[in-house]
């Protein structure tokens, strides 16, 4: 059964801080504009306070979620019971990407663990807070965060990474620009 929240409470955050996945889900205005999902995984993810959340935005194949955050700023965040107790809790709000060099990077940067390929961090304000049964859900059993990601990032190096963002991570698929730190 869905049910709504007034916000996140304790044993919420405390229950997705023991999640090790996590999806994000954005799209552009346009109605034939990509909606994208993305699975998310390793120590990158938040809860601020019972109506913000933040996440650790490492460098990827794509900058979908940026762009239309840039854009329209919409977005979804979804985790799933894959062990114990079904259940599905969704963070529907408002994001916006924080680079390096902001105030808000100086303010949130130092909660997440350093890792190598960090991209950007994204802020949420969570205008509704949803669960729901998960009764759908397969158990599974979590065996470890993979580290070919990692791998790649800390071998190519920060200005490597850099290089590969400006080729790979400046447009997205619907030709929205997504925000980018300088340099």
């Amino acid at each position: 059964m869905m049910k709504l929240h007034d916000g996140i409470d304790e044993a919420m955050a405390e229950w997705i801080g023991r999640q090790p996945l996590f999806f994000v889900a954005s799209a552009p205005l346009a109605g034939d504009g990509h909606v994208n999902l993305s699975p998310r995984g390793l120590d990158s993810f938040r809860v601020l306070d019972e109506r913000r959340v933040a996440w650790l935005d490492l460098t990827g194949s794509g900058n979908e979620t940026a762009a239309h955050l840039a854009e329209n700023g919409r977005v979804t965040v979804m985790f799933c019971a894959f062990e114990g107790e079904p259940r599905i809790l969704r963070l529907y709000g408002r994001g916006r990407v924080v680079l390096r060099g902001s105030g808000r990077w100086e303010a949130l940067a130092g909660l997440f663990p350093a890792l190598p390929g960090v991209r950007q961090i994204v802020e949420v304000e969570v205008a509704r807070v949803q669960t729901s049964c998960g009764y759908g859900v397969p158990l599974m059993d979590y065996r470890g965060e993979r580290s070919r990601l990692l791998d790649w990032a800390g071998k190519k190096g920060e200005e490597g990474v850099l290089e590969y963002r400006k080729k790979n991570n400046a447009v997205s698929i619907d030709g929205l620009i997504a925000p980018r730190e300088e340099g």
